[in-house]
């Protein structure tokens, strides 16, 4: 693998192109009207738009002119971020932290990339063996119900994706995500299941995350008593031979063969370190997403992430989408101060995605330290904060604050044209309502009775879909990988560790004992007035 040693990037505050930046903004950038923009370019739409593979961009109702655009680019190439992107796709240990590369676009190259040959032969030789497993499965009538426990990047993507694709998804079966340890979640799935008739997945890159452990514990222990005993399952006689055990009911898809054989698992699918748990539904960690929509809409998401990936390593840097957004993330980040984004998607199967890019973009990028340790300057913020609700239920609940609250929010609209029903007026109501908004937030409505009056002025971007599939999916989600990889490339910070999930849970486990005996000894004066509260019956 190539060394990162080889790569010298520059961070973005270091680079000739800051202070130029710094300067337009303040002259023309911190008052820059949208409505003026148009009015004086009408190709403003061509310039600040594009279309990119299975999906169309529009970002010219961002605060954003061709300068600004220009300087960005300047940034990039200033900042050596072709040849971090190369290293990357090299298999350099662009993780720097953990020593590590990042591979995870490896995981939908249908060919060997050179010096990556071993790597290439796993990721081909663990898809086929999946794949094959999840035709089995789909072709199983004994197997109605697929629980995947699991959680971060072991649960998000693949729950994400098996909603998104509902329109693929084999009818006869039924798709359950637990990652929560709150036992409430993993008990209201066991209300409505058999042993007999339910696959487990664990998924989990170590086989030791508490999370994980303790659902898939608590799962073998509901198997076990209900699929064997006289005060079990009233329908355990219909089991097949050898179905009492969890061999034919629990699989594993994890780096750790030794601990999954442990647990009593047979079949095993391999998970590597250089895939981050937040860049892995691409993987194995994928099964439950190949079981519902099959092996060939599995490809095609693989083939469409894919399409995304040539177009970020070939195209341009001017014409190449998720670098254009990152710089827009970086403009607004560091020079127009916006602390967080709206993921406002007009498509209800899309109703997970706010929360799977929470994941990949602030634990990717809500980084305070640089690649060398050193903390980043006051001002160089990273990682902006995530959220939304699929549209137009989100035009009932936080929308209010988009158009007329203090702050300002980018709201990125994702709209599909082809709807998957026949249900007549829906659609159009849905995408007018999408088009509607974007256009409300950029004009705004002057009104002397200030309760009524709309600012305007207020930035968004408008993807569009010609239809929700596998293959566009794959290419959107993989955009937003490479956008991410971009911004933390020029923010100099690692987007491959997360150090910061890691304290919290250490402490627990040190806490968990104390909640049963009592012990408060060492503990600060809140922590323990709490944990005697929690204990009082």
């Amino acid at each position: 693998m190539t060394d990162m040693n080889t790569v010298a990037p520059l961070r973005c505050d270091r680079a000739p192109a800051w202070g130029k930046l710094q300067a337009h903004f303040d002259a023309v950038g911190r008052d820059f009207d949208l409505r003026t923009a148009f009015a004086a370019d009408v190709r403003r739409l061509q310039r600040f738009s594009q279309q990119a593979p299975y999906l169309y961009a529009d970002l010219s109702k961002n605060l954003i002119d061709t300068r600004a655009e220009e300087l960005l680019l300047e940034l990039a190439v200033q900042c050596g971020l072709e040849a971090q992107r190369d290293a990357m796709f090299a298999g350099a240990q662009v993780n720097r932290s953990e020593g590590r590369a990042a591979l995870h676009v490896l995981l939908r190259d249908p060919q060997t990339p050179p010096g990556l040959q071993a790597q290439a032969a796993q990721v081909h030789a663990t898809r086929k063996a999946m794949l094959a497993f999840a035709e089995s499965v789909r072709a199983d009538a004994g197997i109605t119900d697929v629980v995947n426990i699991g959680i971060g990047g072991s649960d998000l993507g693949a729950h994400m994706a098996v909603l998104a694709l509902d329109e693929f998804v084999l009818a006869g079966k039924r798709f359950h995500f637990v990652a929560n340890v709150d036992g409430h979640e993993l008990a209201s799935v066991l209300r409505r299941l058999r042993p007999q008739n339910t696959l487990f997945i664990i998924a989990s890159k170590t086989f030791s995350t508490a999370e994980t452990m303790t659902n898939a514990n608590a799962a073998r222990r509901w198997f076990e008593h209900n699929s064997g005993g006289p005060s079990g399952d009233p329908h355990s006689h219909d089991l097949p031979a050898g179905a009492h055990g969890t061999a034919r009911h629990f699989v594993a898809v994890t780096a750790n063969a030794a601990a999954a054989h442990a647990f009593g698992i047979e079949t095993i699918f391999d998970f590597w370190d250089w895939v981050g748990g937040r860049y892995s539904m691409w993987s194995a960690i994928g099964l439950p997403i190949a079981i519902a929509i099959g092996a060939h809409g599995f490809q095609a998401l693989l083939a469409g992430a894919h399409a995304m990936d040539l177009h970020f390593r070939t195209a341009p840097l001017a014409r190449n989408l998720p670098v254009r957004l990152a710089l827009l993330d970086i403009w607004y980040r560091n020079f127009h101060r916006f602390s967080s984004r709206c993921i406002a998607p007009y498509h209800s199967a899309l109703r997970r995605l706010p929360a799977y890019l929470q994941q990949l973009e602030m634990e990717s990028n809500g980084k305070r330290v640089d690649q060398s340790g050193a903390l980043l300057p006051p001002g160089l913020d990273t990682a902006p904060v995530l959220w939304g609700e699929p549209g137009t239920n989100g035009q009932h609940a936080y929308f209010q604050m988009l158009h007329q609250g203090t702050q300002r929010v980018p709201v990125e609209f994702i709209a599909v044209r082809e709807a998957a029903h026949a249900l007549p007026s829906h659609h159009e109501k849905l995408l007018a309502n999408a088009l509607g908004q974007a256009q409300a937030l950029m004009l705004g409505r002057p009104d002397t009775r200030g309760h009524r009056d709309f600012p305007g002025n207020r930035p968004s971007t408008f993807f569009v879909w010609q239809r929700l599939k596998p293959e566009t999916l794959g290419a959107f989600i993989a955009l937003y990988e490479h956008r991410v990889f971009t911004s933390g490339a020029l923010w100099g910070i690692d987007s491959f560790d997360q150090w910061g999930v890691e304290l919290g849970k250490a402490l627990a486990q040190t806490l968990e004992p104390r909640l049963a005996s009592g012990d408060m000894q060492g503990l600060d004066a809140s922590t323990a007035g709490l944990l005697r509260r929690l204990r009082e019956h």
